[in-house]
């Protein structure tokens, strides 16, 4: 038997107004995932526990089985892990986010223009981060490059106890200083940021990106800290092989963290221009070289929900139903095989942040004849009726240690 994860990031919404109170679920045009709503079971499952936030990290961990109420210590010492930091035990980790600011001179009265420094290229981050941790770095502080405008703080005998660290997503368009904590243990860190602005409002890749007309990534943005991990190994956890396909290092490290094969993929970027073949590509190959289970993990609808992009939003359903979806789903026919098809969680376009609210799931089994609804989204879900409650058993029914 194979086993199948389409893992749909953020792709739950609300009614948005401008698409006549309809989601882009609802709107999206996925024969493929439908084909397989008629004849599996659909329903809610709950992906992040309560007194959780609902990040990526609890909920995929969630889907992948684990339960975060036990064994989640943070989201940036899973990046870590993908990055090949080895984190000490008194380490900290954080994920720096190189973001746009703007230019008011008073740090606590920018604004967060972009979260994401519009999408800066992982060559042109590389550069910054490298020049950040030349005057920034030291026996305390160490800068790690990642992907895209997502990179690593390590702090040696870092504490955790800092207040709330805003994830910049959180606060798109918002003026900053209500965001910054007030605990006396992290202002060093709003330090680091402060002087990250000064640092970085002229260096010559930002200048370029201005003068093509892009956003400058002129500061870093400390959050999500957390302490080494501790995942029980996957095999031993479920009695099979398991593998995972990303483009964040988020994904890529809890794989890593839990001994799961995570193939390194050209060309994929976490957004809607990511390419959805190689994706597809490196799936299938995880088959080949023989994992029982492959979790394509697709950050597109999550982007697109952060950044307010409703027609992107049902494209990269789309995108992903044509070029991902139906390839697997040709490929594994003729081999007994179980698909789950779902997101972690909900990324309302009309919030443009991550909300914990249960997300629609779809089971299908090539053994089992069911009768779903004519197609998923969050309407029909839960309409069913059918609901999973604790988060981590959605594996479980995946693979058949429950029913």
């Amino acid at each position: 038997m194979k086993y199948l994860v389409l893992l749909l990031d953020g792709m739950a919404d609300y009614p948005v107004p401008e698409l006549d109170g309809k989601t882009p679920m609802e709107l999206a045009k996925k024969p493929n995932i439908d084909s397989l709503s008629r004849k599996g079971e659909v329903g809610l499952c709950k992906t992040v526990a309560d007194g959780l936030k609902p990040g990526s990290d609890v909920a995929n961990l969630s889907v992948l089985g684990y339960d975060s109420a036990v064994c989640y210590t943070g989201r940036s010492p899973l990046e870590a892990a993908s990055i090949g930091i080895d984190l000490k035990p008194t380490d900290v980790a954080m994920r720096c986010n190189l973001v746009t600011l703007s230019d008011e001179e008073n740090y606590a009265e920018k604004t967060m223009v972009d979260y994401c420094a519009d999408d800066i290229s992982t060559e042109e981050a590389a550069k910054i981060i490298e020049f950040v941790e030349q005057n920034l770095g030291n026996d305390i502080y160490k800068f790690y490059s990642g992907v895209s405008y997502r990179h690593c703080l390590v702090i040696a005998n870092g504490t955790t106890e800092l207040g709330s660290m805003t994830p910049p997503h959180d606060i798109s368009g918002r003026i900053v200083g209500d965001y910054l904590s007030t605990v006396e243990a992290a202002q060093p860190l709003l330090e680091l940021m402060k002087k990250s602005y000064d640092l970085l409002k002229n260096h010559p890749v930002n200048l370029e990106r201005i003068k093509l007309g892009k956003r400058p990534a002129n500061s870093i943005w400390l959050w999500g800290e957390g302490r080494k991990p501790s995942l029980e190994d996957f095999k031993a956890k479920n009695g099979i092989t398991g593998g995972i396909v990303s483009a964040v290092d988020l994904l890529r490290g809890i794989g890593k963290c839990a001994n799961m094969a995570v193939p390194e993929v050209k060309g994929v970027t976490g957004y809607i221009d990511t390419d959805f073949n190689a994706k597809k590509d490196a799936a299938i190959k995880l088959f080949e070289d023989g994992a029982d289970l492959v979790y394509i993990h697709m950050e597109a609808p999550d982007e697109c929900g952060h950044r307010g992009e409703v027609q992107n939003k049902i494209k990269s359903i789309e995108l992903i139903d044509e070029l991902v979806a139906g390839p697997m789903i040709e490929y594994l026919k003729g081999t007994p095989h179980s698909i789950l098809v779902m997101p972690d969680h909900p990324t309302p376009l009309t919030l443009k942040t991550h909300v914990a609210d249960p997300v629609p799931y779809l089971l299908y089994n090539s053994e089992k004849t069911m009768e779903g609804p004519e197609t998923i989204n969050e309407k029909t879900a839960a309409a069913t009726g059918n609901r999973i409650d604790f988060g981590p058993s959605v594996m479980d029914k995946l693979i058949g240690k429950i029913c």
